[in-house]
């Protein structure tokens, strides 16, 4: 329980504040120079003249980290023993450290003999004129040898049949361009809601269907944001989909952990940046976030997405918890998922395979998922063999984006 004794920590931990517009108050504030400053370019350095400003480069960077370094000490003063207190605190939260020989235990016990696989994915789009290309490629990982790839590609035209009027075919044609992105960076809001959407239901329904080992290790959140949002949040038989395979995770398996590479919640990473090399910290359920998610969000009632997105909160948030670790002192702090009756062993399995490369502190099961998608399905998987089928149609030039054609 909290200390009577010691300040109360802000609520808003456990929930972060709504993003505001950025203005040039705010501006001003956050860089401490005036907009029109910025603006400016006689404040503007030549290049010639740029080692001038080492000097203040050094002095930022030193007085920021001392200043991180005043925040680390508060943090495990007053909020380490108050974690359990805060809005949203599974019963288990608080601040615990790893032994080593309980790493050494997960290492060859679980670890190097096949007992979690990782999944990743990655997904590339080739962007012409006529025709988008998308390709999505998953892969499955352990470390005892075994591996799996799956992969699928989509094909985007603006119109797909032939109209009896030549003229409004062009004209149908014209208006759907009107709205997409910008050639060579397909970037349109229904294509890339589409691909990480499909990539991340993707990456949870292979750890799902192909995986059988005890442990799960997946990239992200077990219930992402793309999976709840957009496409998915549109009709009920849509989301269902979601939804059930999170069930599975939460309420069949239940033994799982994700980590995130670059998570939002910058407020946690500063929790997290107070701890000690193997530390880890329970801070919060997943139930506040996916309350703020449905408030924020464009759920319709009469659609029955919303009643669902409730139900799932009620019975899911307080299930999946929150943590942070890290495992060395020159490594940043990193979060995981996991679900509330396995976090402690989930930290463990999430540190032990972190220390295998303390540089990064970042599990390497998950690294090397990422490294094998990239080997089987990067740019040289898709690229090329799209260059060498347009120049077999006869255009090997006429509908490359000038990056793909600029001299490197």
């Amino acid at each position: 329980m909290s200390d009577s004794n010691q300040p109360a920590i802000p609520t808003f931990i456990a929930s972060a504040p709504a993003k505001l517009p950025v203005d040039f108050v705010e501006f001003e504030d956050t860089f401490r120079e005036g907009f029109s400053e910025t603006l400016d370019l006689n404040t503007w350095a030549q290049g010639e003249d740029l080692w001038a400003a080492y000097a203040r480069l050094e002095q930022e960077v030193a007085d920021a980290l001392a200043r991180e370094d005043d925040y680390r000490k508060q943090i495990r003063e007053m909020v380490f023993s108050q974690l359990n207190g805060l809005p949203g605190a599974p019963p288990n939260a608080g601040v615990y450290r790893v032994k080593n020989e309980d790493l050494e235990r997960i290492h060859f016990g679980l670890l190097f003999n096949g007992g979690v696989e990782a999944c990743d994915g990655i997904s590339l789009v080739h962007d012409t004129l006529p025709l988008t290309i998308t390709q999505i490629g998953v892969c499955l990982v352990s470390y005892n040898g075994e591996q799996g790839a799956w992969a699928h590609r989509l094909f985007r035209r603006d119109l797909h049949s032939r109209m009896t009027d030549p003229v409004e075919e062009v004209l149908t044609v014209l208006r759907r361009r009107e709205r997409r992105g910008s050639q060579g960076q397909e970037s349109d809001r229904l294509s890339d809601l589409a691909r990480r959407g499909i990539m991340a239901y993707a990456e949870r329904a292979i750890l799902r269907e192909k995986s059988s080992t005890p442990w799960r290790m997946g990239h992200g959140n077990p219930a992402p944001y793309e999976l709840l949002t957009g496409l998915w949040s549109s009709k009920h038989e849509r989301i269902r989909i979601s939804l059930d395979l999170i069930r599975w995770y939460v309420l069949e398996h239940k033994r799982f952990v994700f980590v995130p590479s670059a998570p939002r919640k910058r407020h946690l990473l500063t929790i997290g940046n107070a701890l000690n090399p193997l530390e880890f910290a329970i801070v919060q359920t997943l139930a506040p976030d996916l309350e703020n998610m449905i408030e924020r969000g464009h759920y319709r009632d009469e659609s029955g997405v919303r009643p669902a997105m409730k139900e799932f909160c009620r019975e899911i948030g307080p299930q999946i918890v929150i943590g942070l670790y890290r495992v060395w002192e020159g490594a940043p702090p990193y979060m995981f998922y996991t679900h509330v009756d396995y976090a402690e062993m989930a930290a463990h399995i999430a540190m032990a395979d972190s220390v295998l490369q303390e540089h990064r502190g970042f599990p390497m099961l998950i690294d090397l998922a990422d490294t094998v998608c990239k080997a089987t399905f990067g740019v040289d998987s898709l690229i090329p063999s799209t260059q060498i089928a347009y120049a077999e149609a006869g255009h090997p030039f006429r509908y490359l984006g000038e990056r793909e054609t600029r001299y490197r």
